[in-house]
């Protein structure tokens, strides 16, 4: 059991890249797309700590061992006219959960929103992840049943971004 005392949440650092790239694959593992990375720690490096930061993140450390962490980056709302904070991945080690170190780093998360005067934090579950779900619930999260996620990954994205030369249809 880990005690409050013991648990630190903090930005991650340079040196943090692969760790929490190990991190990203144990998720990836717990929801079954193990498959699914194509990427790796030092292309994560970049968007983190690069010229240009695309995401940032936060690690859950119990005794100096990284046990969790949250994966997020700025979008917009146009309803609001304000910034939020979309939370691409949050996830704690099996064995270090029901020990509030999820609920730290939301709460660690909704600070830092809070500080940049966003206008919400938004996330997506898995329709099978019932335990995250009530987990989320219990923090206070709705889940929007009459949303759903529109992605197109990379190969398609090639297809679509090739489909009009918008200067030779500008007249």
């Amino acid at each position: 059991m880990t005690s409050s005392s013991n648990l630190i949440v903090r930005f991650a650092e340079p040196d943090d890249y692969s760790v929490l790239f190990k991190l990203i694959e144990e998720l990836a593992e717990y929801e079954k797309l193990s498959d699914a990375i194509t990427g790796n720690a030092l292309a994560l490096k970049e968007h983190l700590f690069g010229s240009h930061k695309y995401i940032e993140a936060i690690l859950a450390e119990c005794g100096g061992q990284a046990v969790g962490f949250a994966l997020f980056f700025h979008n917009y709302s146009t309803f609001l006219t304000k910034p939020g904070i979309y939370l691409e991945d949050l996830f704690v080690l099996p064995e270090y959960r029901r020990q509030g170190i999820g609920k730290a780093l939301l709460t660690k998360l909704a600070q830092i929103a809070l500080e940049r005067n966003c206008g919400r934090l938004e996330w997506s579950v898995l329709d099978w992840n019932e335990s995250a779900q009530a987990f989320y619930r219990s923090m206070g999260a709705s889940i929007l049943d009459d949303w759903r996620i529109c992605r197109i990954t990379e190969n398609r994205l090639n297809q679509l971004g090739a489909v009009l030369d918008y200067e030779d249809e500008i007249i």
